[in-house]
């Protein structure tokens, strides 16, 4: 995989109050991806990584009439926009191994920006240098999402 040149140090964290308030910090985390991005999610089941997901595809471009949903069954959804989006969803995947069979990994260097949910499954195959984020549920609507490895000279999104 490609490095994007990002700066291992760089954190931020946001508290949300609702899934809006998630969708919009997905949408300007999106405006701001450059081509051959890599953002890999962590949360649990209904955390809400594909709330901040829809928000990144709206944030990157890609035609509001273009219906975002998890790719749960079919592990990959691409969402064409002036960067296509490829948003994978891992969590009947098996391993690593099965990933590479399958060709995903060329994703990663395709120019877009790839969007991975339970990227744990592949560990082996993520760089160091993609876009971490972690999403915790707090209380209620609430969510506490922290994003490691923006580019050093960003400032927060929200």
């Amino acid at each position: 995989m490609a490095r994007i040149g990002l700066d291992v140090t760089r954190t931020h964290r946001y508290v949300t109050h609702n899934s809006e308030e998630s969708y919009r910090l997905g949408s300007q985390l999106g405006q701001r991806l450059p081509p051959g991005s890599v953002v890999c999610f962590f949360g649990d089941l209904g955390a809400g990584k594909t709330t901040m997901i829809k928000g990144l595809v709206e944030g990157a471009g890609v035609p509001s009439e273009c219906r975002v949903t998890s790719p749960t069954y079919t592990y990959l959804n691409i969402y064409q926009g002036p960067i296509p989006v490829y948003h994978f969803d891992l969590y009947r995947l098996s391993g690593a191994d099965e990933f590479l069979a399958m060709g995903f990994d060329e994703y990663f260097d395709a120019g877009g920006i790839c969007c991975v949910e339970w990227s744990e499954k592949i560990d082996p195959v993520i760089d160091v240098s993609v876009i971490r984020v972690e999403i915790e549920h707090l209380s209620g609507d609430e969510r506490k999402i922290t994003i490691n490895n923006l580019a050093p000279d960003e400032a927060p999104l929200l």
